[in-house]
């Protein structure tokens, strides 16, 4: 492959961090206008694209019922002002670290594992914060899975789950409640147990469903226990919308503080990109491998990996970015392996020839993010769910610059 994650410092060790000086300026060509390839089998309901989509506006925006001091443990300003007070400002160089990428491609969960790693973890009233988050995404997820049965004209193989069904229908569109109700966990967990639900989620990549909706099902018991409190893993597969900006800073060393910020990548939130771009020192852009066969929450019509390449092309080809450097980080790999071995790449991109090969779809994935006679830079390709290859991936890039 194209790149990988190679031998890199420890991120959680002070590190020795060159001057900038002794990194010239990488300057990323132009990329040719080249046509996308086509998509032959992006068989999503615009319905149901359409009901997630407005089911996902309302749910993710749950982060603003967080109180104020908890919002900016978040965001990391309190990290920020703590770190300042090491040193002269003006002595301490700072490192402008920005994540790009569409939506879902795991920009979030790299900066919730920059908190674990090296911001102290979270405390327990933070992880209480996110209980209400990881229910909504319970609930939702089996929502969109019971609608997609509607539309796909899946039975229930138990004709006796239609009023749990119907429980988790009328939930509203969050849940606020900081304890799972016994209605919703019997509801979610007789639903799970039917055959019918199995195979309508077989095909979750013809409608909008979060990629921990298994994780959660399959932990559904230990969820809804009245002492439940949520884990690294669950707040990190937990998903809400990013909308306006989140960052988190740390220091390597006693001269350095990084700043890594976060801004949201659904199309209506683009626009906001460019209030970030003046004094980058690198580009971090992550693509979810694992979307080659999906749509677009806000066009159903649009395929994500391609949409995820025409973003890259137009930010390597922005005047902001002309002397930064762009790394690229292929995300959720987990999901990527297991999916070649059900739903094939060359039907999505007709070009591929290399059937379920992982590497070989690495590959032809990471070209597709390059034009010919093009410098190669290592990419990165990594499960931003786990914690030591984001260890390894951050303190490559501290190593870098």
């Amino acid at each position: 492959m194209g790149g990988g994650l190679d031998a890199s410092p420890s991120f959680n060790m002070p590190l020795r961090i060159r001057d900038s000086q002794e990194f010239p300026n990488i300057k990323l060509p132009r990329h040719p206008q080249a046509s996308a390839p086509p998509s032959e089998s992006l068989r999503h309901s615009r319905l149901l694209t359409q009901t997630a989509s407005n089911r996902a506006g309302t749910a993710y925006g749950m982060g603003s019922a967080l109180g104020k001091e908890d919002r900016e443990r978040r965001t990391g300003h309190i990290q920020v002002d703590r770190l300042l007070k090491y040193g002269s400002r003006a002595r301490r160089k700072e490192v402008k670290i920005l994540m790009l990428g569409a939506g879902d491609s795991g920009k979030s969960t790299v900066l919730k594992q920059l908190k674990l790693i090296n911001g102290g973890g979270y405390s327990v009233d933070e992880r209480w914060c996110f209980k209400a988050i990881i229910f909504t995404n319970i609930v939702q997820a089996m929502q969109a899975i019971l609608e997609a049965m509607d539309v796909f004209g899946i039975p229930f193989t138990n004709l006796t789950v239609d009023r749990h069904a119907s429980a988790i229908l009328s939930q509203g569109q969050k849940i606020t409640a900081t304890a799972l109700s016994p209605e919703i966990y019997l509801a979610v967990s007789v639903l799970w147990a039917d055959p019918g639900v199995k195979t309508c989620f077989s095909r979750c990549s013809e409608f909008q469903v979060c990629d921990s909706a298994q994780y959660y099902f399959d932990s559904i018991d230990r969820i809804a226990a009245s002492d439940f409190v949520p884990n690294d893993q669950d707040i990190l597969r937990s998903r809400h919308k990013t909308t306006g900006v989140a960052e988190f800073a740390f220091a390597a060393n006693k001269d350095t503080i990084y700043r890594v910020i976060d801004v949201g990548g659904q199309r209506s939130e683009r626009k906001k990109w460019m209030h970030y771009f003046e004094e980058v020192d690198l580009v971090l852009f992550l693509v979810a491998l694992s979307e080659y066969d999906q749509a677009l929450y806000e066009d159903g019509s649009v395929n994500r990996l391609q949409e995820a390449i025409d973003l890259f092309r137009n930010v390597c080809d922005s005047r902001w970015f002309t002397n930064t450097a762009v790394q690229l980080v292929f995300n959720k790999t987990d999901l990527f392996q297991e999916k070649l071995l059900r739903s094939p790449l060359e039907a999505h991109f007709p070009g591929y020839q290399g059937g379920s090969d992982y590497a070989a779809a690495c590959q032809y994935i990471s070209d597709r993010f390059r034009s010919p006679g093009q410098p190669r830079h290592a990419d990165s390709f990594i499960c931003a769910t786990d914690t030591p290859q984001v260890t390894t991936l951050m303190g490559r890039i501290v190593g870098m610059l």
